[in-house]
């Protein structure tokens, strides 16, 4: 699954679809503190993942205002995204965000993410999973704003990973991200890491789908745009 993803991929770029990002201002380092010597190059330090964390949210913003301008709509952006470190630090309505976990929450439209998690998974397996993993929660902040809600949650989840798809795939193709051949095998070790457990049943509330389907949605809208998504 992993060598078709990274093959789809590369095809497109070898198509032409790849160019250099925009510059990113760093943020503030996180509180996140690992080994950094055996990464990925260019994922070793607080202050690189928190650079990408804001790079990842300011060209999601710029890649849905561009869309909704052009269906002639007013586009809002999620209001925060920040870190967490603790089981239930962050409250989405009356439930805590648990650890090893990212989330979109629309009680009060903010993506939130264990900032320890995502940081040792930026160390392991790269920055371009950052951008997947920023793009699938700003997904389900578009989902809110069109007022999709899908009967099981494994059909919300795997939308969000096509539109995650088109949103990098739409960015490289419009010149506001480069992608490389080490990119996109970090995207599909990355995707395959997020499948769910087998013998997850497809209609059990909290399902995301298998490797295989989420590896498909997401390369279905990267290779076809939003038209792939059903949105």
């Amino acid at each position: 699954m992993r060598a078709r993803l990274a093959a789809v991929l590369t095809l497109l770029l070898i198509a032409g679809c790849g160019a250099l990002p925009p510059p990113a201002e760093p943020a503030d380092p996180t509180t996140a503190v690992t080994d950094s010597s055996s990464g990925p190059e260019g994922t070793d330090t607080p202050e690189e993942f928190a650079a990408d964390i804001k790079s990842a949210q300011t060209v999601a913003e710029r890649y849905w205002q561009k869309v909704f301008d052009q269906q002639g709509k007013r586009f809002q952006p999620v209001s925060e995204v920040f870190p967490y470190e603790r089981d239930g630090e962050v409250k989405c309505g009356r439930d805590g965000l648990p650890r090893n976990n990212a989330a979109y929450c629309s009680a009060g439209d903010f993506i939130a993410y264990d900032v320890n998690w995502a940081f040792g998974v930026f160390q392991q397996i790269g920055d371009a999973f950052i951008y997947y993993l920023l793009g699938h929660e700003y997904a389900h902040g578009i989902q809110a704003r069109l007022g999709i809600q899908k009967e099981f949650t494994i059909q919300q989840e795997l939308q969000a990973d096509c539109m995650a798809g088109a949103f990098i795939g739409d960015s490289a193709r419009s010149r506001d991200l480069s992608l490389d051949k080490g990119d996109t095998d970090e995207l599909a070790r990355g995707l395959e890491s997020v499948g769910d457990d087998p013998g997850q049943p497809w209609f059990a509330e909290g399902a995301h789908g298998t490797a295989d389907q989420r590896i498909n949605a997401f390369a279905n809208g990267y290779q076809d745009s939003l038209q792939a998504c059903d949105l």
